[in-house]
């Protein structure tokens, strides 16, 4: 999974898997989700992000995975 946050756009993409979007359906104002040919659900866009989320920390519990931060 991998959080892309693009501050030109204001907008947080987030990928669950490395599946190819084939649907998009927006699901609130804003709210994208993405789906692949299976309906699996592949990513989650999020336009105005800064508007909807708080940025000012980010938590991670009980995740069976390694964290990576990259600047």
């Amino acid at each position: 999974m991998k959080l892309n946050y693009y501050q030109d756009t204001d907008s947080l993409y987030i990928d669950l898997s490395s599946g190819k979007s084939v649907e998009s359906r927006e699901i609130s104002e804003g709210v994208v989700l993405d789906y692949d040919k299976k309906g699996n659900l592949v990513g989650i866009d999020i336009d105005n992000a800064s508007k909807k989320l708080d940025f000012s920390e980010l938590k991670i519990l009980h995740m069976p995975a390694e964290v990576y931060i990259r600047n």
